[in-house]
């Protein structure tokens, strides 16, 4: 007598509670080997542990900006393609977890793989471990038979690692290298910008070839590097807040978060994804800070709602909005 298939249903329920146990924190031995046994048990079960994360994802998106955001400030009269601005803010743009989502299952052997302005990707590796790489990213990805590697050429990459006793899996950036077993975490490589290392769940291990020993980043921890910074002056990780990550990490859902950050700064921050430039020539008005979860796509929009905040008057030229202060204005 055979035994019974395990339903769709039954593998998706026990993908979310893996899920919410790996969110809590490192898995015991037992629970590692236990975890290990059931992906390995049905080739359905990678795909569903995929589609609980990226659920999850969703699910905290509304966490981003902690209790004090209040997207009504930020809400414009107008309702591009049916919804209010105040209804494209507050959900937490399901328009980029529907592409993620589409994208699982997807296999890629040993290449390089660029996205273009704008485009966010999910890629998911042989092995199960997935990369959503950023607007404007380059990795070149090598699988061989004693280690996994990727080399972040440039751009903004998040890895969510599956563990291999066999193969370690590293991340290859300006002349260091990051190990992981099992973990999350992101790595931003822009030009002129240091280095930035985001742990979110999991520790990653830095070595380069100064560096007397590797430096350990644990979860919940930041490392940024300068590019002038010599690798044996590393900088300590720091501790950074749960919603800080999540605003961090904002740009996996398809949207820009800023919290108290300058207007030109978040201008520059558009620029990444969009043809679209926001200029401002009042030096006091690139200087307010800004504060909401938006679009990033959508740089038109986000200069009209700060117009209405700030009393500014917006003009489109093209492709460039130009922002500046009323003359009845302060």
């Amino acid at each position: 007598m055979t035994a019974e298939r395990e339903t769709s249903r039954s593998i998706d329920d026990r993908a979310a509670d893996w899920i919410a146990r790996l969110d809590r924190g490192p898995l015991s031995e037992d629970e590692n080997q236990a975890f290990e046994a059931w992906l390995q048990g049905d080739p359905r079960r990678r795909g569903a542990l995929l589609r609980a994360d990226a659920a999850a994802m969703l699910s905290e998106s509304a966490q981003a900006l902690g209790p004090q955001f209040d997207p009504r400030r930020f809400a414009a009269p107008e309702k591009p393609r049916g919804l209010s601005r105040r209804t494209l803010i507050a959900l937490a743009g399901t328009g980029g977890t529907v592409a993620a989502l589409a994208a699982i299952g997807f296999s890629l052997p040993a290449a390089a793989i660029t996205t273009g302005l704008g485009e966010v990707r999910l890629v998911t590796l042989d092995d199960g471990s997935t990369m959503m790489l950023n607007t404007q990213t380059s990795v070149q990805v090598d699988y061989g038979a004693r280690e996994r590697r990727v080399a972040l050429l440039y751009g903004e990459a998040f890895f969510t690692i599956v563990a291999d006793a066999h193969r370690p899996f590293f991340v290859d950036v300006t002349g260091a290298r990051l190990r992981a077993t099992r973990a999350r975490f992101r790595v931003r490589k822009l030009e002129g910008r240091p280095v930035d290392v985001l742990v979110d769940q999991g520790e990653l291990a830095l070595a380069a070839a100064q560096l007397p020993a590797p430096l350990t980043i644990p979860a919940g921890t930041r490392l940024v590097v300068p590019p002038d910074l010599p690798p044996v002056a590393l900088p300590t990780p720091q501790p950074v807040a749960p919603d800080l990550i999540m605003r961090e990490l904002a740009w996996r859902e398809g949207k820009i978060a800023f919290e108290g950050e300058p207007l030109d700064q978040a201008a520059a921050a558009f620029a990444r994804y969009s043809r679209i430039r926001i200029e401002i020539p009042d030096a006091a008005l690139a200087r307010e800070p800004v504060a909401g979860l938006f679009s990033a796509s959508d740089p038109v929009g986000f200069s009209r709602a700060v117009a209405q905040l700030f009393g500014a008057e917006m003009e489109r030229r093209g492709d460039v909005v130009i922002l500046r202060r009323r003359a009845d204005q302060p």
